[in-house]
């Protein structure tokens, strides 16, 4: 016999760890930029539609089809309510943001379990626990088909956005825009590039990461003001056409490109597209338009510029660059430098940031500041007084006397080199780096975390390596250059790498974090 109440019981407990699943099924989607290619990637990749949790839930239905008792629902009850509880205490980087959009799409997707529910329950409402199992088995399934349900909906609402970011910019007519991409550096520059130009106008800088189509309009419709002058408009991209769309919408008069290598190779997949794309923030600027282009990157230098205005600048390649730095000095308290401009004329610069990345950087927001007519003296002043920004090659020092260097942003091949080159100045005490490698590397993903193993065997004492990702190619790497096994510690998570470090740091070591993998990794 079965009783009633502990049917009931488990079809309470069925929903709810249904909403939990959708929940999450929520989170991967909107870190996937609600794109059904990246999600169904992420799904082959994470082999989460056959997880424990859905292995558990589908083992849960099968108790109740051999042993449709009273225990047996009991069980069943207790197993997918023990489920729900794991997953809403589980920490993620980053939780799911209930947005709208993320509203919308899981509206949708409950409505579509209501929907099959209330088919079952017309038949014989005893089979309603059946059915909310399997949905919640299959939840990926359905949110899957509500987000491509909604499809044309969320189109027609995102141009009505596009097209009211668009009036307001007409409605400003002498605003000045600034696009800033590159394969990395980006942000850094755009932060960089803010801090000089507050010397003279009043700015508007997209936020944080909101370098796509929508984050741009975004940060114009919510952010923007009459009175002000000037848009640092940071433009992020994953495939072709992307930061097209974007000057489209902003219609940019400067362009920065800070950087073009085998970063997002995965969705890329040549470097030829990766130039391609990033110069289409050159290839939209106005015939009175002005480009400034990092020549230390070949896929930049070797790309011609005819319809606009060229700057190029350089810190590792000077020849050929109408600006480059010289005289850099790195210190305790930051780095000195000159910068040469095309008649040969230099000036001193004083700032607190470190690493030839940073310089670099920095090179592209002083041409831009000196573009825009803002004295020297006053770039002087912003450059001395800039901040690290977080998580990107920023250094601080913990009471116990270790330096901590942050580099946990997406990390890349020519950010984690520059990086490590930084921890090998650090003598003081030991020289640990924490890190699970690089992604988003296309068919040189192993390639190129194996060359960043080898330079980590070069650079430091101790290698704690997170993550089963790139583990492989990593110590294989270190392995070439021969490292004592003795300095290596392998483990799964961060808590993992945080425990070994407190087990081995002491005062005058110094620590780099060289990235930090979103949950879509493992």
């Amino acid at each position: 016999m079965i009783d009633i109440v502990t049917v009931i019981v488990l079809i309470v407990m069925a929903a709810a760890w249904l909403a939990v699943s959708l929940r999450r099924d929520m989170q991967m989607f909107q870190q996937n930029s609600y794109r059904n290619d990246r999600y169904l990637k992420w799904l082959r990749m994470s082999g989460d539609s056959s997880s424990i949790a859905r292995i558990t839930t589908l083992a849960s239905l099968f108790l109740i089809l051999a042993f449709p008792y009273s225990w047996g629902y009991g069980v069943a009850a207790g197993l997918v309510a023990a489920l729900a509880v794991v997953e809403l205490r589980r920490k993620y980087k980053h939780n799911v943001v209930f947005t709208k959009r993320v509203w919308r799409l899981f509206s949708a997707a409950v409505l579509l379990c209501a929907a099959m529910a209330a088919a079952v329950a017309i038949t014989d409402w005893r089979y309603l626990p059946h059915i909310l199992l399997v949905e919640a088995v299959l939840s990926w399934v359905i949110s899957f088909v509500a987000n491509t349900a909604l499809a044309p909906v969320e189109r027609s609402i995102n141009q009505s956005y596009v097209n009211d970011a668009k009036r307001l910019l007409a409605d400003m007519p002498e605003m000045k825009v600034v696009g800033v991409t590159g394969s990395y550096g980006k942000t850094s520059t755009k932060h960089y590039l803010n801090r000089i130009l507050q010397e003279k106008y009043n700015v508007l800088m997209t936020p944080g990461s909101y370098n796509t189509p929508m984050g741009v309009v975004r940060t114009i419709r919510e952010m923007m003001k009459p009175y002000n002058d000037l848009f640092i408009c940071e433009m992020g991209a994953k495939q072709v056409g992307d930061i097209k769309e974007i000057c489209d919408i902003v219609r940019p008069s400067v362009g920065i490109v800070t950087a073009v290598g085998p970063q997002h190779l995965e969705s890329f997949k040549t470097i030829e597209n990766v130039q391609r794309t990033k110069f289409e923030l050159v290839d939209a600027l106005p015939a009175d338009g002005f480009a400034v282009l990092n020549n230390d990157f070949e896929w930049i230098a070797r790309r011609p510029v005819d319809n606009v205005k060229c700057s190029r600048y350089a810190v590792a390649k000077p020849d050929g660059a109408d600006y480059h730095a010289e005289n850099i000095e790195y210190s305790a308290q930051g780095t000195t430098f000159d910068i040469v401009l095309p008649d040969g004329t230099r000036h001193a610069m004083r700032t607190r940031l470190v690493g030839e990345c940073n310089i670099s950087n920095l090179l592209a927001a002083i041409i831009t500041g000196l573009y825009l007519e803002v004295p020297i003296e006053k770039i002087q002043y912003a450059v001395s007084k800039i901040e690290q920004v977080e998580h990107r090659l920023n250094m601080k020092r913990t009471a116990g006397g270790i330096t901590i260097i942050d580099d946990a942003f997406n990390s890349n091949p020519d950010g984690s080199r520059m990086a490590l080159d930084v921890l090998s100045r650090m003598t003081g005490g030991k020289r640990i780096v924490i890190t699970p490698g690089m992604i988003e590397l296309g068919d040189k993903q192993q390639e190129l975390n194996r060359e960043f193993g080898r330079r980590i065997a070069k650079a430091v004492d101790v290698a704690i390596i997170v993550g089963e990702y790139n583990r492989e190619a990593i110590l294989a790497g270190i392995d070439d250059e021969g490292m004592k096994a003795d300095a290596l510690i392998v483990v799964n998570t961060f808590a993992e790498a945080q425990q070994q470090l407190a087990a081995i740091a002491t005062a005058g070591d110094t620590v780099l974090y060289e990235n930090d993998l979103p949950d879509t990794f493992k």
